[in-house]
């Protein structure tokens, strides 16, 4: 296992204190899960740095969700927690793996947790962290027996809600964070800007973009490329092309798979028409066109034609850095803002 000098973030660490208790780290700092990006090497990486790495299950098996946990733990001693799709049709065995390793979050994402996860999470002691696009929902999941909440405005990448990171968090963070363990998330590439949510209430934060061109990323070189070379207007959000057919949404770089999407959510909608699919499937379909879209940029290296999911920090993404040094820049720069005040 790889360590890292310690250093003393006072103010940083007083504010985050209940988000660091809950997750078991010396810092509230959780890497969103991205799919092809998040897995053993960058999990474990920002584990051993002293964050909170989040293996991304996407639309990965429970035998490879199995593999991935026991690689990851094989890398790190440090607390770590697994991202798992809602409407993965497998989401029940999937819970079932994290509860054999004794997984000790699971982050529930991609919309509400059907009946039963939530409890089927917490019957083998592990901690569940939703997401809500709404303060009644994100009211409704805590009470549900959610034991924390993210609440991620439309600058990240990926699938993505209506709403900014900062209106959100002045309409949830007053309402909730006395009370609740509260992340925010979206757009969220430097220090001074931990230093604002955290003084707001929040326990932590959550970044994906910042990290997913670390060294310790396996992102394939072609797609750190564009991060670096891109700004934050080339994250675009996708258009949804029919409303009968609900697709949440996702922020990438402007590419040819950005018009393939287009092409594809037309494709499946016409197939729902018909009447041959459900909408459930409907979905499905959506969801596993952007698992081989991401794989062909993330492994393959094919940025004209994959998807390069990305948020608007993107602009703030110049170099390959180490994860622990990634975590070690915001931590000082959310001190050394703190200290201002």
């Amino acid at each position: 296992m790889t360590s890292y000098p310690k250093t003393s973030y006072a103010k940083t660490g007083a504010l985050m204190a209940r988000g660091r208790a809950f997750l078991g780290t010396d810092h509230a700092i959780m890497c969103g899960a991205m799919s092809w990006v998040s897995e053993r090497n960058l999990v474990s990486a920002i584990s051993n740095a002293g964050g909170f790495g989040v293996i991304a299950c996407g639309a990965m098996t429970p035998e490879l969700l199995d593999a991935e946990i026991a690689a990851t733990r094989a890398m790190t001693d440090r607390p770590f927690g697994v991202n798992l799709i809602t409407m993965h049709p497998q989401l029940f065995d999937l819970i079932a793996v994290c509860g054999r390793h004794g997984v000790g979050h699971v982050v529930l994402a991609g919309g509400i947790p059907p009946k039963g996860s939530v409890e089927a999470i917490k019957a083998f002691g592990g901690k569940v962290i939703v997401f809500a696009p709404t303060l009644a929902l994100a009211k409704k999941l805590l009470r549900s027996g959610a034991d924390a909440l993210v609440i991620e405005g439309m600058e990240a990448g990926g699938h993505i809600g209506p709403v900014s990171t900062s209106v959100l968090a002045q309409e949830f963070l007053p309402e909730l964070a006395e009370d609740h363990v509260v992340f925010v998330a979206g757009g969220i590439g430097r220090g001074e800007a931990i230093a604002g949510y955290l003084e707001m209430g929040a326990s932590g934060v959550q970044l994906g973009t910042r990290f997913a061109c670390a060294t310790e990323s396996i992102a394939h070189p072609n797609f750190k490329r564009a991060f670096f070379r891109a700004k934050a207007r080339d994250a675009e959000s996708s258009v949804q092309v029919d409303p009968r057919l609900p697709v949440i949404p996702v922020r990438a770089l402007k590419n040819k798979g950005t018009d393939a999407f287009t092409a594809k959510q037309r494709e499946v909608a016409a197939v729902l028409d018909t009447g041959s699919i459900e909408m459930l499937e409907a979905q499905l379909q959506i969801e596993h066109y952007w698992a081989g879209a991401l794989r062909r940029a993330v492994v393959d290296g094919d940025v004209e034609n994959g998807s390069l999911m990305a948020g608007q920090s993107v602009g703030m993404v110049t170099q390959e850095e180490p994860a622990a040094a990634i975590i070690a820049a915001l931590m000082q720069q959310c001190e050394d803002a703190l200290g201002r005040r």
